[in-house]
């Protein structure tokens, strides 16, 4: 009987461990593979003219046209940081672009997604919000997104497991510890884990 338990420990033991090794590996390629499909897709019709016209073979087509767009857009770029580049895509973008259904809409939230303004995502502050005053002992892990002239913070909550989806709270500056020693990315971890880790992420000195 004890042999038994001793051999089911051991099989339980080590499909854990494999489990443990080869799930999160999964989900990393499962991720990549999402991405990846999800860009060929949406370059499908460069890559079909590339096929077509040099014969390569579809995977290398899509890294081509990958390629070029990537110069493409560094060029653009380029364009734009110049004098003259910035007037004409000025003048392009107010008679023409912002005109556009939706255009000034994504252009806001490409922004802040990707850093390109001064109250961005990507520049927030880890802090730690006490949302119903500072006599209530309940608090949450936020981003400090957006800064206001009269004394409140916007304050973005991230709901485990998926940080990507939250709250946003509008909270005064007395109700929020910003805690700069804390990087975004160790908050998150902790969000995904559903809290697993806050306390050693919390018990930490502030420099």
């Amino acid at each position: 009987m004890e042999n038994d338990n001793r051999i089911w420990f051991f099989i339980r033991k080590s499909l854990l461990g494999g489990l443990l090794i080869l799930l999160p590996i999964s989900i990393i390629a499962f991720f990549f593979k999402w991405i990846y499909d999800a860009a060929t897709g949406l370059i499908a019709p460069f890559t079909g003219l590339v096929v077509r016209f040099f014969g390569l073979p579809k995977f290398a087509a899509d890294w081509v046209v990958v390629a070029v767009l990537v110069v493409f857009c560094f060029l653009v770029g380029t364009l734009v940081a110049t004098s003259l580049g910035g007037w004409l895509w000025q003048k392009l973008e107010k008679r023409g672009m912002e005109r556009l259904p939706g255009y000034r809409l994504v252009k806001e939230v490409t922004m802040q997604l990707f850093g390109g303004s001064q109250d961005s995502l990507m520049r927030g502050e880890v802090a730690r919000v006490w949302l119903y005053g500072r006599q209530v002992p309940a608090t949450v892990l936020g981003l400090i997104t957006s800064r206001h002239e009269d004394g409140h913070l916007s304050v973005f909550v991230p709901t485990g497991p998926n940080p990507t989806s939250g709250f946003i709270y509008h909270v005064h500056e007395d109700l929020v510890e910003r805690r700069p020693d804390i990087p975004v990315e160790q908050m998150m971890k902790t969000v995904v884990a559903c809290g697993a880790g806050s306390a050693a992420l919390l018990g930490k000195e502030q420099r």
